[in-house]
């Protein structure tokens, strides 16, 4: 298949793309860049040392003899540069992961909420609107995430995005009829994720357009088959507090000798996937797309739920890293349950990979290889999602003032 990968320059998209190439489908990466640029905003970079895109793909292409195109176009500002794009090369699938992706950052001030609303929802919308207008049969794949669906426990699994509901109707019969799962989001880059579901029920239903939608857990991990193969094709690693996923952050964390960052009372229950998984789920929503004018195929990409802090005391068991008992900065249930279903990808043949002392081993070795590029005081996360919780949370980089226990 011909893929456009949009957002292919990303800590999921990269991989992705690297996947789908080594299968054999010609790759097509659309990326604005802007990740790169945020870390200049926000004065860090990734652990790993990251390559310009053209270099990382020149390297693909001398490891494996495969090429991987690069277009620099902006989704959400440049409509007509990518309609004209689609309209030249009309792609059998589109992958998109070009959203602003980190709930921290797009709470960290007014400027920044407005920056992940505008990217995020235009940037669906123009691909959305390009797609109807070129009457491009090509199957969508969105990387949403789990967060759509909030973290209030209602005492029942969540089920993959449809809930079946009883109406009462006038006459007083209860009628049965399947709704997209109540959202609930827990920051603006998720509201812009919820707001996404919407755009794709209504694209799905009104022009027929064949869109799968993944609600993604929390990724952890470092590599996959292919980022091994040379240095140079090596994920990007985020390890600050708006943008580092929070074991891949615990690990980096022990790696330095720095305290593990515990919000709260540290009882979020989050959804997990690694990240050879979760290409692989990309690949496996590819092989099943759903029907034109049929609706929205929704997947649970995640394999696992745990706890904040059960995280912590395994990684503090493993490394003998202290941790550390912060304010958290979110807005949030101090304690959930999550129970979610995730059949759809086992049934289609998924094996998960769970967590593991021998892959947790693996991202503590990268970290100590590239601890000299840390900079400490980018560690602790200070995005507050309201200015009350601002005022609580304490901010210091060398770690020496927090609350840690053995």
């Amino acid at each position: 298949m011909k893929i456009a990968v949009l957002g292919g320059d990303g800590f999921v998209g990269w991989p992705t793309s690297l996947h789908l190439s080594d299968a054999g489908h010609e790759i097509h990466i659309l990326d604005n860049l802007s990740r790169r640029w945020i870390d200049t905003e926000l004065g860090v970079q990734s652990l790993t040392p990251m390559d310009s895109i053209q270099e990382r793909t020149r390297v693909w292409h001398a490891e494996t003899g495969r090429r991987i195109h690069f277009h620099l176009i902006d989704l959400a500002k440049d409509y007509e540069l990518l309609k004209g794009w689609f309209a030249r090369h009309r792609p059998d699938a589109i992958i998109h992961f070009a959203e602003q992706r980190a709930a921290p950052y797009s709470m960290k001030s007014d400027r920044h909420k407005n920056y992940t609303v505008n990217n995020n929802v235009n940037a669906t919308h123009n691909l959305l609107n390009a797609m109807v207008e070129l009457d491009l049969d090509a199957h969508l794949v969105h990387l949403g995430t789990m967060g759509v669906y909030g973290y209030s426990t209602v005492g029942a699994a969540i089920p993959e995005g449809y809930l079946p509901v009883g109406i009462e109707t006038m006459d007083g019969r209860t009628v049965s009829q399947e709704i997209l799962y109540p959202s609930n989001p827990g920051s603006i880059y998720h509201m812009t994720k919820c707001l996404d579901q919407q755009l794709f029920a209504f694209y799905a239903k009104n022009d027929g357009l064949r869109i799968t939608d993944l609600h993604q857990g929390i990724v952890w991990g470092t590599h996959t088959e292919q980022t091994r193969r040379h240095a140079q094709l090596v994920n990007r690693f985020d390890y600050d507090g708006d943008y580092g996923t929070v074991l891949n952050r615990f690990l980096i964390q022990a790696a330095i000798g720095y305290p593990l960052t515990v919000h709260g009372t540290g009882g979020q229950t989050r959804a997990f996937i690694h990240i050879q998984d979760s290409v692989r789920c990309i690949e496996i929503a590819l092989k099943n797309p759903p029907q034109r004018g049929g609706r929205v195929e929704i997947f649970n990409q995640m394999t696992e739920t745990h706890r904040v802090r059960d995280l912590a005391e395994m990684v503090a068991g493993m490394t003998g890293a202290q941790i550390a008992w912060l304010p958290n900065p979110r807005k949030e249930a101090a304690e959930n349950d999550l129970v979610v279903k995730n059949e759809k990808f086992l049934n289609l043949g998924l094996a998960p990979t769970t967590l593991g002392e021998g892959l947790l081993e693996e991202i503590v070795d990268v970290a100590k290889k590239f601890a000299y590029r840390v900079d400490r005081s980018r560690v602790p996360a200070v995005s507050a999602w309201t200015r009350d919780i601002a005022a609580k949370v304490e901010h210091d980089p060398e770690g020496k003032r927090l609350k840690s226990v053995s």
